[in-house]
C-alpha cells in the first residue's frame, strides 16, 4: 500500500491542484485511465477547435465571391488536417505523461481506480492494476464522457460519439446527428463545410436550448438555411443495414415549466437514413466508475458529485472538481474550480467558489456566445429588467463583413448587467468586454458605455447595444420605452 499527502483521479483540471500540492512539498499520486490532459485537451475544446478553425477559412474562400473575388478551392487534404491535428493533440499529453513521470514529487498510475473506502483506492484495470494507494486528502476529477440515450436499437449500430468523430479521416457522405446541443451545433458546422450532408434531430423547440431563446431561434434560423434541421423530434430508434443507418424519429412535447412531456400520439414523425449517425445527447459523470458506495461521497439523481460552496464532499478532505461536479461542463469553468479548490484546501481562509458571469461560447457558424441570465430565467424568476438589441450589420465594420447576428443586452432598472447574448461573427471574443465590466468594473451599463471604443471596430456593435433605447419588460405587462 502507497501513502502520499494529496491523491487527485483524473488529469483535466485536477492536474493544475495536484502541481499546486507538489510545489507545496506535498507527496502526491495521480490515477488516470485514458490519455493524460482530460477531455479538454484529448477529445474535446483543442482538436474540435482546431479543426474547426480550418472550417472557419474554407467558408471564408467560399464566400469569396460576395465580396467580388472569384476563388476556387483546388482540393482540400482533409485525412492530412485530421491528422495534423491528432499528432499535436497526442504530442501535449504525451510531453504531460513524460512529466509527471521524471517528477520526483508527482507518482502517476495508469488505469481505472475505485475507492475502497473514503481515503483509499486501488486500480482495477489497466497497466497499473492491483495498486492500492491512500491519501489524506482526495480530488475526485474524473470528468464525463458522452451520454448515450436508451433508443431502441443504439446497441446494434455502428455510432460516433464526439470522441470518434474528431478522428474520422473521411468527411461522412451524411451524417445524422441526434442532439441540437453545442457538440451538435460545432460538428455539423465542421462536417457540412467539409462536404458532408447534414441532418440534426433535436427534441427541444430550438437547437442551443441553454442559450438565450432570441439567440438559439435565429441560430437555429441559420442552420436550417445551411443543413437538414428537425426540432422537436424525440429518436425512438435506429436500425443498420447495408453500411446505412436509419432513424426514426417522432414529435416530441415538453409539459409546464419545460419538464419532459413525451411523444405526441399521431404526431409529426420522420425517417431519416446516413452512412454515419452521431449521438451527441449530452455527457454524463464518471462517478459510476469510481465505487462510491464504498464512501460518504453523495451524488445527485443525475450522478453528479454533491458538494458544499468551497467544492468538499460530504467526506472530510475529499473535494470534486470539473465536469463531475455538474456546474458548467466548460474547461474555463473547471480552471477557474481548480483555482478555488487548490486555494481551499491549501490556503489559509475557505473561499466559496464564485460563478458569477461564467460565460461560454459556441464555436459553430454562425458563433454564439453569452454570460449572465437569459431573458426567459429573469421572466421565470418574475425580475422586472429592461432589454436592447443591437444587429451587427447596423454598424460599419459589420456592414463591411456582410455580418448577420445581433447583440441582445439585458439589464436591471438601475442599469446593472444582468446578462448579454451574441449570436454572429466573433461572437467568442467579443462577449469578454461584458464579462470584464461583471466581474471587475461595477458591473453597470457604465462600464461598457464610457470606454472609449474603436471606430470603426467590431465591439461597437455591443457599445450600442448597451447605449441604445432600453425597452422596460417583466413588470407585469406594462412594457414601455424606456431610456435608461
Amino acid at each position: 500500500m502507497d501513502t502520499f499527502d494529496f491523491l487527485v483521479v483524473g488529469t483535466g483540471s485536477g492536474l493544475d491542484v495536484a502541481n499546486v500540492a507538489a510545489n507545496q512539498g506535498q507527496s502526491v499520486a495521480i490515477v488516470e485511465k485514458g490519455a493524460i490532459g482530460g477531455t479538454c485537451l484529448n477529445r474535446g475544446c483543442i482538436p474540435s477547435k482546431l479543426l474547426l478553425y480550418h472550417a472557419d477559412v474554407l467558408e471564408t474562400v467560399e464566400r469569396a465571391d460576395e465580396f467580388h473575388i472569384d476563388a476556387d478551392v483546388n482540393d482540400v487534404a482533409f485525412a492530412d488536417i485530421v491528422r495534423e491535428v491528432n499528432e499535436e493533440v497526442e504530442a501535449d499529453s504525451e510531453s504531460i505523461r513524460r512529466g509527471l513521470r521524471s517528477s520526483d514529487q508527482h507518482t502517476l498510475y495508469e488505469g481505472e481506480a475505485q475507492f475502497v473506502d473514503d481515503h483509499e483506492l486501488e486500480v482495477v484495470s489497466g497497466p497499473d492494476e492491483g495498486a492500492r494507494m491512500r491519501a489524506d486528502t482526495i480530488l475526485i476529477a474524473a470528468g464525463t464522457r458522452p451520454a448515450i440515450p436508451p433508443i431502441d436499437g443504439i446497441e446494434d449500430v455502428d455510432y460516433l460519439t464526439s470522441t470518434e468523430a474528431l478522428q474520422l479521416e473521411t468527411p461522412p457522405e451524411h451524417l445524422v446527428v441526434v442532439g441540437g446541443g453545442y457538440i451538435a451545433a460545432e460538428l455539423g458546422h465542421f462536417f457540412g463545410t467539409f462536404g458532408s450532408e447534414i441532418s440534426i434531430v433535436g427534441r427541444r423547440p430550438n437547437l442551443l436550448p441553454d442559450a438565450d431563446e432570441d439567440v438559439a431561434a435565429a441560430f437555429t434560423d441559420r442552420y436550417a438555411d445551411r443543413f437538414d434541421v428537425y426540432t422537436g423530434l424525440e429518436v425512438t430508434g435506429v436500425s443498420e443495414s447495408g453500411g446505412e443507418i436509419t432513424v426514426q424519429a417522432a414529435e416530441y412535447e415538453y409539459g409546464d415549466e419545460g419538464e419532459d412531456g413525451g411523444i405526441v400520439e399521431g404526431g409529426e414523425s420522420v425517417s431519416l437514413t446516413g452512412d454515419e449517425l452521431l449521438v451527441a445527447a449530452g455527457r454524463r459523470p464518471n462517478t459510476d466508475t469510481l465505487n462510491l458506495d464504498a464512501t460518504g461521497v453523495r451524488t445527485d439523481d443525475r450522478g453528479f458529485v454533491e458538494t458544499d460552496g468551497y467544492l468538499e464532499t460530504d467526506v472530510e478532505d475529499v473535494w470534486a472538481v470539473g465536469d463531475i461536479v455538474g456546474e458548467y461542463l466548460l474547461k474555463h469553468n473547471a480552471n477557474h474550480e481548480a483555482r478555488a479548490v487548490a486555494r481551499n484546501i491549501f490556503g489559509r481562509e475557505r473561499e466559496p467558489v464564485d460563478y458569477s458571469a461564467m460565460p461560454y461560447a459556441v464555436f459553430a457558424s454562425p458563433e454564439v456566445a453569452g454570460v449572465g441570465a437569459t431573458e426567459a430565467a429573469l421572466q421565470d424568476a418574475d425580475r422586472e429588467y429592461a432589454t436592447n438589441t443591437y444587429r451587427f450589420e447596423d454598424t460599419a465594420r459589420g456592414d463591411a463583413m456582410h455580418a448577420e447576428g445581433f447583440v441582445k443586452a439585458l439589464i436591471d432598472l438601475e442599469g446593472e448587467i444582468l446578462g448579454c447574448h451574441i449570436v454572429g461573427p466573433d461572437a467568442s471574443t467579443l462577449i469578454q468586454e461584458v464579462v470584464v465590466a461583471m466581474k471587475a468594473g461595477s458591473g453597470t451599463v457604465r462600464d461598457i458605455r464610457e470606454s472609449v471604443h474603436i471606430h470603426p471596430a467590431l465591439p461597437e456593435v455591443v457599445d450600442r447595444a448597451f447605449s441604445g433605447h432600453f425597452t422596460r419588460a417583466g413588470d407585469h405587462g406594462h412594457e414601455h420605452q424606456h431610456h435608461h
